[in-house]
């Protein structure tokens, strides 16, 4: 198990470091593109150029070719979440397999089939446009560091194989010949996941839809939305744009619908990065599939190898500031960078001499059910999905094409789903939120200590559908 104070040696570990985004710190990083500026006019106008704006303008694109599509982007292309995260493409649509399980047990195998063919709508579009972004379907290892882990994780796959989805369980001999760590009781193999670099999975989107026709601009944010009868009106920094439809993709930040703005809440994560490993160091742990690895605490570690032989390792303390607090200022934590430090050396002791490079955080957008949500406005013209709490990656495309759905007026499989038709329990108004949130990640802690047992308050929530395991 992990040790929940930091030390001295952590923060020496993790001082004079790059604090820009380790996939972001690239030099084939494209220049950006010109602001918005004037009066314009868009079909389709997609707000955000994370990945489910990306995917939106694209597929929009793919499927109403004659019509013109914006998308404009407050900062860079990728600059937020979708440009910071682990690089985790999950078929999963529900934040894991369990957590969908809870809430929509009827709907898992269906859940599941359209979460796969989403993951292969995918790979098949990072071919078609010839993206190069390191797509590695490698699948993710679920690992148990404590016994009672090991218990829940073969509980979880016998729940899979009675929804008919596949896993493989795997007892510590066999999960440490895989990957070599002490710490690790057992694992659980998800097949269905992706390894990729976020960045340039985002870089190639955008170029891909400008070669369909697709305008992008960037550092254009956008102040107001304003429902004017037979279209929606658009006012942006230097600018404004009439659009017949508009997908919203703003994920953390704040909404531009009041209605949605108690569903979501930024919580920041943080991530260290380490130099390329030696021959030696990479044959002390294995790891040659270069599999996605996660832990299966409730304050959980994420990790995975990088082309270069990087070991991305982050997670493990998710922090809410008052009053929806975001801002850079948030974005960097020495305590929680040098707690990840210790963290790595448990996890691999092999390693303890290793250097990091880059040390970064940033905001996720989380809902009170960890899993996307959607809804409309302004008649139906204005569309939006939020809620994907930092498992995103591969969901984005789906909430996207969902988003797509609802816009246009298509009744699918996807617009059927309960997930889509239902919200999630908004979060209370402050002082009261930061309390909740404050009790609740301090049983979340002692669950954590106490071999997973779960407190009256978590009990509690679990008996509201709020479900707070991660």
């Amino acid at each position: 198990m992990f040790s929940h104070q930091a030390s001295p040696e952590g923060f020496t570990k993790t001082s004079g470091l790059s604090t820009i985004p380790f996939w972001l710190d690239n030099p084939q990083r494209p220049v950006a593109r010109a602001p918005l500026s004037g009066v314009d006019a868009a079909d389709l106008l997609v707000i955000g150029g994370g990945f489910t704006g990306l995917w939106a303008a694209l597929e929009a694109k793919i499927a109403y070719p004659d019509q013109r599509i914006v998308l404009v982007e407050g900062g860079r292309i990728a600059e937020g979440a979708s440009g910071r995260n682990g690089g985790f493409v999950s078929a999963s649509l529900t934040h894991g397999f369990s957590n969908g399980h809870s809430r929509w047990p009827n709907d898992m195998t269906e859940l599941h089939r359209l979460g796969v063919e989403n993951l292969a709508a995918m790979q098949a579009r990072v071919a078609e446009f010839a993206i190069d972004c390191d797509w590695l379907p490698s699948g993710e290892i679920d690992v148990a560091v404590a016994d009672y882990q090991q218990d829940q994780l073969r509980e979880t796959h016998e729940q899979m194989r009675e929804s008919g989805i596949k896993s493989t369980l795997l007892d510590a001999a066999q999960v440490r010949q895989l990957v070599n760590s002490p710490i690790y009781r057992g694992g659980l193999v998800d097949p269905d996941v992706a390894m990729v670099d976020p960045a340039r999975l985002a870089w190639g989107l955008a170029r891909a839809a400008e070669e369909l026709g697709v305008v992008i601009h960037e550092h254009s944010p956008v102040r107001s939305i304003n429902d004017v009868g037979d279209h929606v009106e658009v006012s942006l920094a230097h600018g404004s744009i009439d659009a017949e439809r508009v997908q919203l993709a703003t994920n953390a930040y704040p909404p531009l619908l009041r209605r949605i703005r108690h569903y979501v809440i930024p919580v920041y994560d943080y991530v260290l990065m380490t130099r390329p490993l030696t021959d030696p160091e990479l044959a002390s742990i294995g790891w040659s599939g270069r599999e996605g690895i996660s832990d299966s605490g409730n304050q959980f570690h994420y990790y995975r190898m990088s082309e270069d032989r990087r070991i991305l390792f982050g997670g493990y303390d998710a922090v809410y500031h008052r009053d929806n607090g975001m801002g850079t200022r948030f974005d960097q934590d020495a305590e929680s960078f040098a707690r990840l430090a210790d963290h790595f050396v448990a996890t691999f002791p092999q390693l303890s001499n290793i250097s990091f490079t880059h040390a970064w955080g940033g905001a996720i957008d989380t809902c009170s059910r960890f899993s996307a949500f959607w809804g409309t406005a302004h008649g139906g013209r204005t569309a939006y999905v939020m809620g994907y709490t930092g498992l995103g990656v591969g969901a984005s495309r789906f909430g996207a094409v969902t988003c797509l759905d609802l816009l246009y007026g298509r009744q699918t499989e996807r617009t059927r789903l309960e997930m889509v038709r239902t919200k999630p329990l908004p979060f209370p108004p402050e002082p009261l939120r930061s309390e909740v949130i404050r009790w609740t990640t301090a049983a979340i802690k002692s669950a954590d200590r106490k071999e997973g047992k779960r407190n009256l308050w978590l009990r509690l929530l679990d008996s509201l559908g709020l479900g707070f395991d991660s």
